[in-house]
């Protein structure tokens, strides 16, 4: 199979350090950094902390869908946990609405690792948690619907 691929070409804006404290969610959290920041599209680093709980969707089979996969419903990971790490995307839904997707890993008091895409209220900080935010310049990222695989993912656009 041919290697195929969609890109945009921009630069680095601001690079932002943050310090996610107790009782905030990470997708929360990076939203508001964003908002207060005035920053539109960003790639994500979320380094270790601890979370209360966490949250996740992973990708299952799924007959039905053009993929033969689809989401799992969303998964509740009973903490106290180790977040491990994540990174993920700052971009917008096809109506122009923030749209943050982070996949992250925990590990749980039992040393078992959980992961997956972290669903938004989901992910409550225990301690702390570091977020790195590297604005994009020049590049939109929107999800948009594709109709070769039936699904929606996010896509690079110059901008």
């Amino acid at each position: 199979m041919p290697v195929r691929f969609k890109y945009a070409v921009g630069s680095q804006g601001r690079v932002v350090v943050a310090r996610l404290q107790p009782g905030s969610d990470i997708i929360e959290g990076v939203e508001k950094l964003c908002d207060e920041l005035n920053i539109e599209y960003a790639y994500v680093d979320v380094g270790t902390g601890t979370l209360s709980k966490a949250t996740v969707m992973y990708f299952i089979p799924n007959p039905n869908m053009k993929l033969g996969a689809s989401y799992s419903p969303p998964k509740e990971i009973v903490g106290p946990l180790s977040f491990l790490g994540g990174s993920g995307v700052v971009g917008k839904d096809d109506k122009g609405n923030r749209l943050t997707h982070i996949h992250g890993a925990v590990c749980d008091q039992w040393g078992h690792v959980h992961g997956g895409h972290l669903v938004k209220g989901g992910n409550p900080i225990l301690v702390t948690s570091d977020v790195i935010l590297v604005e994009l310049k020049g590049i939109k990222i929107v999800k948009k619907y594709d109709p070769e695989i039936d699904f929606s993912p996010l896509e690079p656009e110059q901008g």
